[in-house]
């Protein structure tokens, strides 16, 4: 694996991990594990992951967010509970992801992982909030089955091309920071008293 696929496969993973941590840390886990992903030599910091009790956490985040997501306002709280549980997670993976032979890589993995995961965070918690303030419930189930599919399908394209899943995964986190502020801008005009017309 060359260095722009790694850098490519860390960015995704932390990305990634700032919609759904525990989702991405069980998925890696269990494949490795179960040996359905051959991790290269330099991705060796990552078998902890195979572990056990990673997966049973993991497994256990994973359900406990698959259902929260889906419930309006239970899932603003969740995602403010994660604010820096995400971050971190993002960071660690994609520090564990890169060579730990280089220390300057590492700390520069990990600064950027933590910074990837925040900005997807920031994305979906925030598109959440003003989805959260639909009277129906079924856009927000729409939305997290919507960020569940794209999570799975993300980590497998990872896997099999780096690169492009790394280009996906930016594509949609500046998408959902878009709509944040599109939608926070019209929220602001629609709420705005309107003034009496003269004259």
């Amino acid at each position: 694996m060359s260095a722009v696929e790694l850098i490519a496969l860390a960015s995704t993973v932390s990305l990634l991990a700032g919609w759904r941590l525990y989702l991405v840390t069980l998925a890696v886990g269990l494949a490795m594990k179960f040996g359905w992903l051959a991790l290269p030599v330099q991705l060796h910091t990552l078998d902890v992951l195979a572990n056990g009790w990673i997966i049973g956490i993991a497994g256990v985040g994973a359900l406990a967010e698959f259902f929260a997501d889906k419930v309006p306002w239970i899932d603003s709280i969740w995602d403010a509970v994660h604010s820096l549980i995400r971050p971190i997670g993002g960071a660690l993976l994609a520090g564990a992801i890169v060579d730990s032979a280089d220390p300057a890589w590492q700390v520069g993995s990990f600064l950027l992982g933590g910074g990837a995961a925040l900005l997807a965070h920031a994305g979906k918690a925030g598109a959440r909030t003003l989805i959260n303030a639909s009277p129906e419930p079924f856009s927000n189930i729409a939305v997290s089955t919507g960020e569940d599919v794209a999570t799975a399908g993300l980590l497998g394209l990872a896997i099999a091309n780096p690169v492009a899943a790394a280009l996906i995964a930016i594509i949609l986190v500046m998408a959902s920071l878009w709509l944040v502020f599109a939608a926070r801008r019209a929220l602001k005009r629609w709420l705005e008293p309107k003034r009496p017309r003269t004259g």
